[in-house]
């Protein structure tokens, strides 16, 4: 079963998420989290914070990362780790994979039309605000 993550990540003062506008499918031209594949053997953390690096130029000296969820997709084989953290300091975050911004955390995230994950992401941006004072520490 192949391992993915997404990685929500809020600025050092809680009031933007870090969000990306998807330059390759899945979701072209549509905003998601910032995420990627869990290589074989990798633990689930290590490869989220290695993909946030990559993708973002975040390291681990900038942000604590917190285990939210997971959702695990039986018939597409696959499964995908959810974490969550507040940057400790001002970032600019900076990568080529996709177009990085900082997003208002009203939005409405379960528009299709204009966010990737069928949903998931205003899920998950639900599931953040109930746990709030446990993940962004």
């Amino acid at each position: 079963m192949q391992g993915y993550n997404v990685i929500a990540v809020y600025n050092e003062i809680s009031d933007q998420w870090l969000m990306c506008k998807r330059k390759k499918n899945p979701y072209l031209g549509l905003s998601n989290l910032v995420g990627g594949k869990i290589e074989v053997g990798e633990a689930g953390l290590d490869a989220a914070y290695r993909e946030l690096e990559e993708e973002t130029a975040i390291t681990p000296s900038d942000i604590v990362l917190s285990h939210l969820m997971d959702f695990t997709y039986y018939f597409e084989d696959c499964f995908v780790e959810v974490y969550v953290g507040k940057l400790n300091k001002a970032v600019t975050p900076r990568g080529d994979e996709n177009d990085l911004y900082w997003s208002e955390p009203d939005c409405d995230f379960f528009d299709e039309t204009k966010y990737g994950g069928e949903g998931n992401i205003g899920h998950i941006m639900a599931r953040i605000l109930m746990w709030r004072d446990k993940v962004l520490i």
